[in-house]
């Protein structure tokens, strides 16, 4: 083992930089000559502390505070630092940390310095980069400065950013620790970022020449061909495919990309990214946040009305934090739903006034009937049920949950697999086309309802209506029992739940991560 591997750690910083007595340098001195010969009984011993930046949005903030209280149950002498970019007031992101007891990670809030509420998804990026960037720096070189001036203080061992702060890579190459991504989507969109980013730079292509095509693309983490026609909007328009190229460049700067997903679901996508690079890839998951909500909930009228209804009887409808539809659109899922005949939960929201900006949230209804088809309340009175926001974990996991139409967020196809609920696919905005694509026709964990719809807020032109004929359908089709898709999503499930258990996949993965991390800390 070469010295200079050793020169930045604090015993040595102290050593060097430092006056002791002889007893106090004859201590270290004694402390350095054990870790170079006894490298293993070294790290057993040595502090390390990881800094976790993720973005300030409950689903990539809860999996990735997820991921890090994993890691602190692996390895004793690690502790985690987060720092909280802060946005606007966001209540349920709150009462999450403060619901939060782990040992050895601590929450900085850094200042929240003014954003503007009508910025567009890609400059809201841009700019958050940059506003944060200063305070970000501060805060890291804080660290640096006190690991290396207390005695017996932890140690930077890295960055944990997320996927869509990749510039903070250059912080970290700054301070000599090596930063690791978490990707808070699947293994197989991963491989498409990739893919485009070489279709952009080593091939020439203009991706925005794609926008209404419909060509098809071998792409290597899926096993079928995949249509145009399922790309993220945001990387078919000229104001935000920088943006994107940007931050896929600076995922392949990253020492590893850790990602939400386990081997047995995304097995092929997996293999496509370690043979097609060097960069190590972690897959963790599921890592889902399964405690909160089911204790808060267990006594709302909407558990209690679940609690009224026949095992797996009843169809879940829920679009994520961000889906909405206009009234011709709500008018449709009645109808559908009244013509299926199954009991449902829906969780309806109103869309943000277009005068709040892009980032505005949906919201809910005072009054749903006033969107509803006249009489719809009356007709479904004792088999259906109108909600609002919804405890969507509480939902998923109650017995009498038995389908799930579902936009396709990553963080709810997670769940719906944890729970065995099988999923009708009606993605809206970001990737969940291709998520739906991979549940649908790549693992058939999901039945489709209309995988290429997309409403995200950057497309200008007429909203699609989706028939009630169509939606039906995909109600019917969830529903079914003893299907071959129940069947698989139930076969998943269970491997879902061992991949986390001791000497499960992901678990493996993590010690594997875990030692890497320690392991960096001495080249």
């Amino acid at each position: 083992m070469k010295f200079h591997a050793f020169r930045t750690c604090t015993a040595c910083t102290i050593y060097h930089h430092s006056t002791f007595s002889g007893l106090h340098s004859s201590i270290l001195s004694t402390f350095f000559i054990v870790s170079v010969a006894y490298p293993v009984l070294f790290q057993m011993v040595m502090k390390a502390e990881l800094v976790f930046i993720p973005m300030p949005l409950m689903g990539h903030f809860v999996s990735m505070v997820q991921l890090a209280k994993l890691l602190l149950d692996l390895h004793p002498n690690l502790s985690i630092t987060v720092l909280m970019i802060k946005l606007n007031p966001d209540a349920k992101l709150a009462a999450y940390v403060h619901s939060l007891t782990a040992t050895r990670m601590k929450f900085i809030d850094l200042p929240p310095p003014e954003t503007r509420e009508d910025e567009s998804p890609s400059n809201f990026v841009t700019t958050l980069l940059q506003i944060h960037g200063p305070l970000v720096k501060q805060a890291a070189t804080n660290i640096v400065q006190y690991s290396t001036s207390v005695l017996d203080s932890p140690r930077l061992a890295g960055f944990v950013l997320d996927m869509f702060l990749t510039p903070f890579i250059d912080l970290g190459n700054q301070l000599s620790v090596p930063s690791y991504v978490f990707y808070t989507s699947g293994a197989a969109f991963l491989g498409f970022q990739f893919y485009i980013l070489d279709l952009h730079d080593e091939q020439n292509v203009n991706i925005l020449e794609l926008e209404d095509s419909d060509t098809e693309f071998t792409i290597p983490s899926y096993l079928n061909p995949v249509s145009s026609k399922l790309f993220p909007t945001v990387m078919l328009k000229p104001e935000s495919l920088p943006m994107v190229i940007t931050l896929t460049r600076g995922l392949r700067k990253a020492k590893g990309i850790i990602i939400n997903t386990f081997w047995e679901l995304e097995s092929h996508a997996i293999s496509s990214l370690s043979d097609a690079s060097a960069l190590p890839v972690y897959p963790v998951g599921p890592l889902l946040n399964l405690e909160s909500e089911s204790e808060v909930h267990q006594s709302s009228d909407i558990m209690k009305w679940l609690d009224e209804q026949p095992p797996s009887s009843v169809v879940f409808l829920c679009f994520g934090s961000w889906g909405s539809f206009n009234g011709d659109q709500v008018k449709e899922i009645a109808f559908a739903l009244e013509q299926s005949g199954h009991r449902f939960l829906w969780s309806l929201r109103q869309p943000p006034h277009p005068s709040k900006g892009p980032r505005a949230s949906p919201t809910d209804y005072d009054d749903a009937s006033e969107v509803l088809p006249e009489g719809f309340l009356d007709r479904t009175r004792g088999i259906g049920k109108i909600i609002g926001w919804a405890p969507q974990v509480a939902i998923l996991g109650h017995p009498a949950t038995g389908g799930f139409v579902s936009h396709c967020g990553w963080n709810s196809t997670l769940e719906s697999i944890w729970f065995e609920v099988p999923i009708a696919a009606w993605p809206v905005y970001a990737e969940q086309q291709l998520n739906a694509f991979e549940l649908v026709m790549e693992l058939g964990l999901a039945v489709e309802i209309k995988m290429d719809y997309k409403r995200d807020g950057m497309d200008s032109g007429e909203i699609e209506i989706v028939s009630a004929k169509t939606i039906e359908k995909g109600i019917r089709s969830v529903m079914e029992e003893g299907s071959d898709v129940r069947r698989r999503v139930k076969e998943m499930s269970e491997k879902s739940r061992k991949a986390l258990m001791n000497a499960g996949s992901s678990h493996s993965t993590l010690r594997g991560l875990v030692d890497d991390v320690m392991n960096n800390m001495f080249t």
